[in-house]
């Protein structure tokens, strides 16, 4: 394949389970060095199409080719250039570290010599150093989820697939994880990645697409996103009311969009301080005021609705 194709190419993919199409033709590339991200509701296909991907779920229609090759007919030799960090460890929990780097390095055909020294590397990568020989069921879950991600790298895939990368985690090590992440995308390595973190999104994904149903309602980078869907700010408006419906007629017109919540009115502006000014001057007092900027998540909302789906 040539330096500019790119790495995945989708056309119309389709995934089906008997009458239930959990894909419903979707259009995707993914080029070389880039971090790309699929986002979207429980049920919206995300984990479908990753799995379509990862050469495990054989598509149902449409076309789909990966490092060049067709799934269906060169799935081995795809993924033998593939790493996978799924969403649950599964390493093996009576195992030192180093070992579960080593013995699965083993299942990609790499020399005892070769996978002793990658795993050095890549432990030394994720900072479990001084754990390396210690076995993995006391580690802590974002030790395991960088030992996870270490995995992922043992056989120097061409693409990375990270499915919710940091579910689970406490701030600290989500955040350390995102770095070594970054670092990756900065060596050059392509990040396939399905997350429910729209700030993680935010922070790694070069470009993604938002999908709802089966189908792709968005895709840009973060940023386009956000100029595309929303504001530029967003005022968060809180009433000590117990009933907010009553402002909604009072606060028309100021700014692009209104949001009723449950706890608080949302106004989408391009400047929010304008917006708070507006406000007061229609005689309005709220308990509290936030102006801040438009996110991924305002977006993510927009495109795909707050209602929960199972």
């Amino acid at each position: 394949m040539s330096a500019a194709e790119p790495l995945i190419t989708a056309r119309d993919l389709v995934k089906r389970f008997g009458d239930f199409t959990a894909v419903a033709g979707i259009d995707v590339d993914v080029h070389a060095g880039e971090a790309f991200g699929f986002l979207g509701p429980n049920g919206a296909g995300k984990s479908s199409t990753m799995r379509m991907i990862g050469c495990v779920s054989a598509p149902s229609g449409g076309t789909l080719r990966i490092l060049g090759m067709d799934p269906v007919r060169d799935g081995s030799a795809i993924r033998a250039r593939l790493g996978v960090c799924p969403q649950q460890d599964s390493l093996d929990p009576e195992l030192t570290v180093r070992e579960n780097l080593t013995v699965y390095a083993r299942y990609f055909g790499i020399s005892r010599k070769v996978a002793r020294q990658r795993a050095d590397e890549l432990i030394e990568f994720v900072q479990l150093t001084e754990r390396a020989g210690d076995t993995v069921e006391p580690l802590s879950g974002g030790m395991k989820r960088r030992l996870t991600i270490a995995r992922a790298l043992v056989n120097d895939p061409a693409i990375v697939l990270l499915d919710e990368p940091t579910t689970g985690l406490d701030p600290q090590a989500r955040h350390l994880v995102w770095e070594r992440l970054f670092q990756l995308k900065q060596r050059g390595v392509t990040l396939v990645l399905t997350t429910h973190y729209m700030d993680e999104a935010e922070q790694l994904c070069d470009r993604l697409v938002v999908m709802d149903g089966g189908k792709i309602v968005a895709e840009g980078s973060p940023r386009q996103l956000i100029d595309r869907y929303s504001t530029r700010e967003v005022v968060e408006l809180r009433f000590s009311e117990a009933t907010l419906d009553s402002y909604v007629g009072k606060l028309e017109s100021i700014g692009e969009r209104l949001e009723l919540l449950p706890d608080r009115i949302l106004l989408y502006a391009d400047d929010g301080d304008a917006a708070v000014a507006a406000v007061g001057n229609r005689d309005l007092r709220p308990s509290s005021v936030l102006v801040r900027r438009s996110t991924l998540e305002d977006v993510f909302l927009h495109l795909t609705g707050r209602t929960l789906v199972d």
